[in-house]
């Protein structure tokens, strides 16, 4: 099997996991394997310690240098489904597209199929033979937008680097609780929450995450924003943005109970009631291509039921300024 085909990576172990496990250590190093996965390569010694072969219970030290150099094998064992794909760019190596709110990422406990994994299988069945079907971030289940997804091991390795680096670019839109008065960073670590273990929350012991969000339009009692994001833990802005006291418009988890502001009317009052899902968008897309090592950029307009709400908000403010009058 030539070189270019195969699974490596090489990493040193950085002080937050010197004196770890290496099963755990390399699960922090690469979250886009399976821990199953890893302890398998372990122990195959197809990923090694500073060159030698070692236990996954083996402690590593500061510095030490782990290396992977695996065959790929078939990594998925779900079902390929027929199901339409908004597919914005492809190529050999990448496959981009817009995916709707509603449709879940990856099989889980609830979600065995009609996943956005199952038609990945049916449009590109080469992911099969990739970690986690070629999909290296995820977009939450109510969450809408841009996704990019490997379909070769070298656009798999690449676009793991680019996010660890924090080099590729995403931006996302929001609508958000609340009348912000301007942008701001929020600089706040992400962990699983103390108590509901289903939720994540800002906790010393997190790990770092930042996100940058600016103003688009700000409403009677809401604000569209445009968020940034330098890390991506999981719910990343939802945590961040409730944080701050401005959770996302509708967010069942995060946002609370729906709040109506002063002076809502009768239509604005049934839109707010029927948006049934966090209002976040992703909606550009950077990175650098894995081959060509051209910068791309991709844009996915708002979908039409936050185009709705924003137009909502927009016939509020103007309801509100015509009665003032």
């Amino acid at each position: 099997m030539s070189a270019e085909n195969r699974i490596t990576a090489a990493f040193s172990v950085p002080p937050e996991l010197s004196d770890r496990r290496l099963d755990q250590a390399a699960a922090e190093l690469m979250p886009e394997h399976s821990r199953s996965r890893l302890q398998g390569w372990i122990k195959s010694g197809a990923l090694t310690v500073n060159g030698e072969n070692r236990k996954p219970r083996d402690k590593v030290m500061l510095d030490d240098r782990l290396e992977l150099d695996a065959e790929p094998e078939a990594q998925v064992s779900w079902q390929a489904e027929s199901i339409t794909l908004d597919v914005v760019y492809e190529d050999k190596h990448l496959l981009v597209i817009n995916k709707p709110a509603g449709l879940v990422v990856h099989p889980a406990a609830g979600h065995a199929d009609g996943t956005l994994v199952n038609a990945l299988l049916n449009y590109a069945p080469e992911v099969e033979n990739l970690p986690r079907a070629g999909i290296v971030h995820r977009l939450d289940k109510d969450t809408s937008g841009i996704m990019v997804v490997a379909r070769s091991l070298i656009a798999h390795t690449s676009l793991v680097d680019q996010l660890q680096t924090r080099t590729m670019g995403r931006e996302y839109e929001a609508v958000v609780v609340g009348t912000l008065t301007g942008g701001a960073t929020v600089d706040a670590p992400i962990g699983r929450h103390p108590r509901e273990r289903k939720k994540m929350a800002v906790v010393p012991t997190g790990k770092p995450a930042v996100t940058h969000y600016r103003l688009v339009e700000r409403f009677a009692a809401h604000t569209h924003v445009r968020c940034k994001l330098e890390s991506g833990r999981t719910h990343q802005i939802r945590v961040h943005m409730a944080h701050v006291k401005h959770p996302l418009l509708g967010d069942p988890v995060y946002g609370g109970r729906l709040r109506l502001p002063k002076g809502t009317t009768e239509e604005l009052r049934e839109v707010l009631a029927a948006f049934q899902r966090q209002a976040l968008h992703a909606r550009q897309l950077t990175l650098e291509h894995p081959e060509t090592g051209e910068i791309l950029t991709w844009e996915v307009p708002l979908p039409e039921d936050m185009e709705h709400l924003l137009a909502a908000l927009r016939q509020h403010v103007k309801d509100l300024d015509s009665h003032e009058f």
